[in-house]
């Protein structure tokens, strides 16, 4: 059975169906543009047929290409790997202008076939640049569709022609939400911003109507028709330059120059539209090959795309029988505790929250009424989803309504005492099967779970603040846990929509560890003199969300001050951190706790705007007359958070790589274009990096001494995921 076939009626309509077997999603492969390629070529030389059909079998049309085909074309093409690449994305982009001049003569435009798209749901990536070189896109009213071209999220851009083709369609201002964002549409939406042409109840009967009347006019394409002007001016245009100067602007005032498939994208557009249209194809493709040849791409499409998913279905789970939520109760209505409400009900989970207070517990269930409210406002959210939502959420003081729950989650303050306080009161009421977690950020799992009888019973499950936003989940595993438990708490991750990542228990566990270090090195640096500004500015020049001193003032500074005392109480002499103590208890001491006391490292103005740096930091740490170089500022906050992220492999508490990349970039922001810290260290290569630390540890302390797995691989040039990869380890 292949991918695509072909049937033709008796009204001359050639209907080509894309069904990919054994898969739930359609995704382009290869060997199916082959076969696509065929199809066409039938149906065009086939007198009897009038026009052409593309849809699918499935509930959706396609997901893209299969970013496995992209490495086959550089392994099968040997010594020359980008000249493979480049006659792969030139083939599809042949069979694709093949479809779009549908046999049309070339110096009249005339004697073409219509072809249509009909689109049953999702369509993105690969699955709307398809679409896109027909002559009309046709799609189902499905609001649960997505529709749109996500590749800059995992590191590429469209390179099949969608970037091409979108900016002559939409022109280069009308386009940017959907090639530089990733932005995705339903196909009402879609339509209204000319992404798609029409919204119907069966659209592939509309599509098949519509090729049995389309004319010749009906199937050029704008870019092919003699006259055709850029929607919004091209480069060469007074408007158009304005558009491309803004563009440029938008592209490296967002991203800081760090992701390096946003400026090819936008080289891409920019001399494609200074061209014809074939020409700009190869532009295109050239551009493609660029990214993909680029080491960050590779690292971006494993950690975000192919770890990611991975992770997310399971890869790490335990054998056990399904462990689906039916019913939860969360320990605590505050913040964290009424996101993670929030996020269950939203997955259809009862949910009861318990809190001491009743005004506190209905307080905390308040949290999801406003969240519907505002996505209500955005038209995300419907009154019923809002109502049915909330119907799910019993809030109380009353520890019996825990009855019946197979899963309890503990959200209450980061005190021991108190934590086993509640503990003990939820499980004298549920039953012998319940899993118990606390969504402790710091406090180890195991000594927690003393406050159980069943402690193979007893795991951790650490959000992200925000619940609602953040996509990763940290899974603790105590020294007792066991696989049930685990199981549950990967099954109720999947269930909410997020990411999980499964670590063993020590203290910070994986992200808090690595987290640390970054905010420590930037305070460390502050007390050297070193600039505020320059420290955060480097942090986002890699392509962190936000500098280290920002985001201390967004954590706030009095939690620090409280996590520090507490380190300190537990390490004793081993106590890394004292010069960083003299920093943030000279901050709490001047009352400056960051954001929420709109006063940190930074002043803000009533409404918690950021207004620059505080100038008390200079009159205490007097900046250095000669400020350090970027790249050696950059790289003491990198070295910083990857030797402890190496530090955790050695040490058994990461025991996937993978987990290590995805949980990194999901829960701080880590430099996505790297792929993570162990995909960094890949990148730069373990002999480098290891050289690296020794001059580092040389000028700044111990801290930043090469851990002996990294010694040892640097020894060998071994990197991460050809020693730790999931295909090394299943070997």
């Amino acid at each position: 059975m292949t991918d695509f076939t072909m049937g033709k009626d008796a009204d001359g309509v050639a209907t080509i169906t894309w069904d990919c077997p054994g898969k739930t999603m359609n995704v382009l492969s290869i060997e199916a543009l082959q076969t696509l390629d065929g199809l066409i070529d039938d149906a065009l030389a086939d007198d009897a047929v009038k026009g052409i059909v593309i849809t699918s079998a499935k509930k959706d049309f396609a997901a893209g290409m299969d970013l496995n085909a992209l490495s086959r074309m550089k392994d099968d093409a040997g010594d020359d790997p980008a000249r493979g690449l480049f006659d792969g994305i030139m083939q599809m982009h042949g069979v694709l202008r093949k479809i779009e001049r549908a046999g049309m003569d070339p110096k009249t435009n005339k004697g073409g076939k219509p072809i249509a798209a009909a689109l049953p749901g999702t369509a993105v990536g690969f699955g709307l640049e398809l679409p896109l070189a027909t002559h009309r896109i046709f799609a189902a009213d499905n609001p649960k569709a997505k529709i749109g071209l996500p590749e800059i999220m995992v590191g590429i851009f469209p390179g099949a022609g969608g970037s091409t083709r979108l900016v002559r369609k939409l022109g280069a201002m009308g386009a940017s939400p959907y090639l530089l964002e990733g932005k995705l549409v339903d196909p009402k939406k879609a339509r209204g911003a000319g992404l798609i042409d029409e919204v119907a109840d069966d659209p592939v009967a509309a599509a098949r109507d519509w090729v049995l009347g389309a004319d010749d006019a009906d199937i050029v394409k704008p870019w092919d028709a003699k006259g055709y002007k850029m929607p919004g001016g091209a480069p060469y245009h007074p408007a158009g330059f304005q558009t491309f100067v803004g563009a440029s602007a938008m592209v490296n005032g967002r991203t800081q120059g760090a992701f390096p498939a946003a400026r090819a994208l936008l080289s891409a557009v920019y001399e494609g539209a200074l061209v014809p249209f074939d020409t700009a194809l190869r532009i295109e493709a050239r551009w493609f090959v660029n990214i993909l040849m680029n080491p960050s791409s590779a690292a971006m499409i494993r950690s975000l795309f192919l770890n990611k998913e991975a992770l997310e279905k399971g890869a790490n789970r335990p054998e056990a029988p399904d462990q689906r939520v039916r019913k939860l109760g969360v320990l605590g209505a505050g913040m964290m505790g009424a996101g993670i409400a929030l996020v269950s009900a939203r997955a259809g989970i009862d949910v009861v929250l318990i809190d001491a207070r009743q005004d506190a517990a209905d307080k905390g269930k308040a949290y999801t009424a406003d969240f519907m409210d505002k996505g209500i406002k955005r038209g995300k959210a419907t009154e019923e989803k809002k109502a049915a939502t909330l119907d799910r959420i019993t809030a109380t003081t009353d520890y019996s309504a825990l009855a019946g729950c197979d899963l309890i989650i503990e959200a209450v303050f980061e005190d021991p005492e108190v934590k086993a306080e509640v503990t003990k009161q939820a499980l004298d009421v549920v039953g012998p099967d319940c899993i118990f977690a606390s969504n402790t950020s710091t406090l180890p799992i195991t000594d927690l779970a003393r406050a159980s009888d069943k402690p193979e019973q007893f795991i951790g499950i650490h959000f992200f603040s925000p619940v609602e936003k953040m996509a990763l989940v940290e899974i603790i595993k105590g020294k007792q846990t066991g696989d049930r438990a685990v199981a549950k708490a990967l099954d109720y991750v999947r269930q909410i929509r997020k990411t999980p990542i499964a670590v063993n228990d020590a203290r910070f566990f994986y992200a808090n560890r690595c987290i640390i270090p970054y905010i420590n090195e930037g305070m460390r640096m502050v007390k050297e003199g070193v600039a505020p500004a320059l420290i955060d500015d480097a942090a986002r020049q890699l392509g962190f969300p936000v500098g280290p001193l920002q985001l201390v003032d967004e954590t706030s500074i009095d939690l620090g001050a409280k996590i520090a005392r507490a380190t300190k109480a537990a390490m004793g002499d081993a106590y890394p951190d004292t010069e960083v103590d003299e920093i943030i208890f000279f901050m709490e001491g001047e009352g400056r706790l960051g954001r929420k006391a709109k006063a940190g490292f930074f002043d803000y103005d009533e409404n918690g705007k950021r207004l620059g740096y505080w100038k008390g930091l200079a009159d205490r740490f007097p900046p250095l007359e000669e400020q350090p170089d970027l790249t050696l500022v950059q790289h003491r906050l990198m070295f910083a958070q990857v030797l402890e992220a190496v530090r955790a492999l050695e040490d058994g508490v990461l025991e996937d790589i993978r987990e290590g990349d995805v949980g990194a970039i999901l829960g701080w922001g880590f430099a996505p274009w790297s792929g993570g810290p162990f995909s960094w260290l890949d990148i730069i290569g373990t002999p480098y990096a290891a050289e690296r630390c020794d001059q580092l540890e040389a000028a700044y302390g111990p801290r930043f001494h090469c851990p002996d797995l990294l010694r040892e691989m640097a020894d060998k040039t071994q990197s991460f995921y050809s020693r730790f990869g999931p295909a090394e380890q299943a070997a």
